[in-house]
């Protein structure tokens, strides 16, 4: 990548580069783009997401692989 500066177009203040995905030849390969504008003074300023230290990330699977009720045996 070198030492070339990522900017903003709105502002020019320099942005992060962030990992996406795309399908090439049916294999996932890593992507670098512009990350979001940080400059909460620019037209195109995206806020950080809020993080919540009580709210798990994702929910959780169910440990015993049920995916919902099951039916009671037959006697």
């Amino acid at each position: 990548m070198g030492s070339e500066e990522h900017a903003c177009p709105s502002c020019g203040q320099p942005v992060e580069l962030v990992v996406r995905r795309r399908k090439t030849l049916g294999a996932w390969v890593p992507s670098w783009v512009k990350g979001p504008c940080q400059n909460p003074r620019c037209a195109d300023y995206v806020p950080p997401a809020p993080t919540d230290p009580a709210a798990p990330a994702e929910p959780h699977a169910d440990p015993s692989g049920a995916d919902g009720p099951t039916a009671p045996p037959n006697p």
